[in-house]
Protein backbone atom coordinates (compact mmCIF):
# COMPACT_ATOMS: atom_id res chain seq x y z
CA UNK A 1 0.00 0.00 0.00
CA UNK A 2 2.99 2.43 0.80
CA UNK A 3 4.96 1.89 -2.59
CA UNK A 4 1.15 2.44 -4.47
CA UNK A 5 1.03 5.75 -2.48
CA UNK A 6 4.87 6.70 -3.06
CA UNK A 7 3.65 6.01 -7.22
CA UNK A 8 0.69 8.31 -7.37
CA UNK A 9 2.36 10.90 -5.36
CA UNK A 10 5.47 10.66 -7.16
CA UNK A 11 3.73 10.80 -10.48
CA UNK A 12 2.04 13.87 -9.75
CA UNK A 13 5.01 15.98 -8.85
CA UNK A 14 7.13 15.01 -11.49
CA UNK A 15 3.90 15.60 -14.10
CA UNK A 16 3.92 19.51 -12.78
CA UNK A 17 7.47 19.48 -13.49
CA UNK A 18 6.66 18.36 -17.53
CA UNK A 19 4.61 21.50 -18.39
CA UNK A 20 7.52 24.19 -17.00
CA UNK A 21 8.37 26.06 -20.10
CA UNK A 22 7.53 29.03 -22.24
CA UNK A 23 4.19 30.12 -22.28
CA UNK A 24 2.19 31.09 -25.34
CA UNK A 25 1.78 34.73 -24.39
CA UNK A 26 5.08 35.12 -25.77
CA UNK A 27 3.90 34.09 -29.37
CA UNK A 28 2.23 37.20 -29.79
CA UNK A 29 2.62 39.44 -33.28
CA UNK A 30 4.70 42.64 -31.61
CA UNK A 31 4.42 44.86 -34.69
CA UNK A 32 0.75 44.30 -35.76
CA UNK A 33 1.80 41.72 -38.57
CA UNK A 34 0.98 37.82 -39.08
CA UNK A 35 3.29 35.39 -36.59
CA UNK A 36 4.27 31.55 -37.58
CA UNK A 37 6.61 30.09 -35.48
CA UNK A 38 9.57 27.42 -37.38
CA UNK A 39 11.53 25.24 -35.05
CA UNK A 40 11.34 27.50 -32.21
CA UNK A 41 12.21 30.85 -34.08
CA UNK A 42 8.98 33.41 -34.29
CA UNK A 43 8.58 35.08 -37.82
CA UNK A 44 6.21 38.24 -37.90
CA UNK A 45 5.53 39.75 -41.06
CA UNK A 46 3.99 43.02 -41.42
CA UNK A 47 2.96 42.98 -45.44
CA UNK A 48 1.15 46.76 -46.96
CA UNK A 49 1.36 47.75 -50.84
CA UNK A 50 4.18 49.77 -50.38
CA UNK A 51 6.92 47.65 -47.70
CA UNK A 52 7.12 44.29 -46.42
CA UNK A 53 9.19 43.50 -43.36
CA UNK A 54 10.13 40.32 -41.33
CA UNK A 55 10.81 40.54 -38.01
CA UNK A 56 12.61 37.25 -36.48
CA UNK A 57 12.57 36.48 -33.11
CA UNK A 58 13.95 33.33 -30.88
CA UNK A 59 11.95 32.64 -27.71
CA UNK A 60 10.46 36.69 -27.31
CA UNK A 61 14.41 37.79 -27.98
CA UNK A 62 15.13 39.78 -31.61
CA UNK A 63 17.71 37.59 -33.79
CA UNK A 64 20.30 39.55 -35.56
CA UNK A 65 19.60 39.52 -39.12
CA UNK A 66 22.46 42.00 -39.73
CA UNK A 67 24.10 39.38 -42.62
CA UNK A 68 20.27 37.63 -43.33
CA UNK A 69 18.21 37.63 -46.00
CA UNK A 70 15.21 36.42 -47.01
CA UNK A 71 13.10 35.62 -50.03
CA UNK A 72 9.14 36.47 -50.43
CA UNK A 73 6.98 34.41 -52.84
CA UNK A 74 3.46 36.69 -52.93
CA UNK A 75 0.62 34.18 -54.00
CA UNK A 76 -2.27 36.82 -54.50
CA UNK A 77 -5.27 34.85 -56.71
CA UNK A 78 -3.14 33.13 -59.63
CA UNK A 79 -0.64 36.15 -59.42
CA UNK A 80 2.72 35.27 -58.05
CA UNK A 81 5.74 37.53 -56.81
CA UNK A 82 8.92 37.28 -55.51
CA UNK A 83 10.65 39.71 -53.44
CA UNK A 84 13.92 39.76 -51.84
CA UNK A 85 14.55 41.63 -48.41
CA UNK A 86 17.53 42.96 -46.69
CA UNK A 87 18.46 44.15 -43.45
CA UNK A 88 17.26 47.15 -41.97
CA UNK A 89 17.71 47.84 -38.74
CA UNK A 90 16.20 44.74 -36.51
CA UNK A 91 14.26 43.25 -39.35
CA UNK A 92 14.08 42.27 -42.47
CA UNK A 93 13.14 44.89 -45.40
CA UNK A 94 11.60 45.91 -49.05
CA UNK A 95 10.26 48.97 -50.46
CA UNK A 96 8.06 48.86 -53.70
CA UNK A 97 4.63 47.86 -55.25
CA UNK A 98 3.25 44.65 -53.22
CA UNK A 99 0.36 43.08 -54.55
CA UNK A 100 -0.88 41.92 -50.80
CA UNK A 101 -4.20 42.19 -49.20
CA UNK A 102 -6.71 39.37 -47.40
CA UNK A 103 -6.29 35.54 -48.17
CA UNK A 104 -2.56 36.24 -49.53
CA UNK A 105 -0.15 33.36 -48.86
CA UNK A 106 3.13 34.48 -48.42
CA UNK A 107 6.40 31.92 -48.71
CA UNK A 108 9.36 32.84 -47.53
CA UNK A 109 12.88 31.36 -47.15
CA UNK A 110 14.96 33.00 -44.40
CA UNK A 111 18.81 32.75 -43.80
CA UNK A 112 20.49 33.88 -41.11
CA UNK A 113 23.82 32.49 -39.27
CA UNK A 114 24.14 29.81 -41.85
CA UNK A 115 20.88 28.18 -41.24
CA UNK A 116 17.88 28.65 -43.86
CA UNK A 117 14.28 28.27 -42.59
CA UNK A 118 10.92 28.05 -44.60
CA UNK A 119 7.70 30.23 -43.60
CA UNK A 120 3.96 30.39 -44.31
CA UNK A 121 1.79 33.24 -43.59
CA UNK A 122 -1.40 33.87 -44.69
CA UNK A 123 -2.33 37.99 -44.42
CA UNK A 124 -5.88 38.34 -42.74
Amino acid sequence: MKFRTFLITSSLLLNGLAWAGPNDADHKPMHGGVLTTVKDIDYELVANPTTLRLYVRDHGKAVDVSKASAKLTLLTGAEKQEVDLKPSDDKLQAAGAFKVGPGTKIIAVISVGGRQSTARFVLK
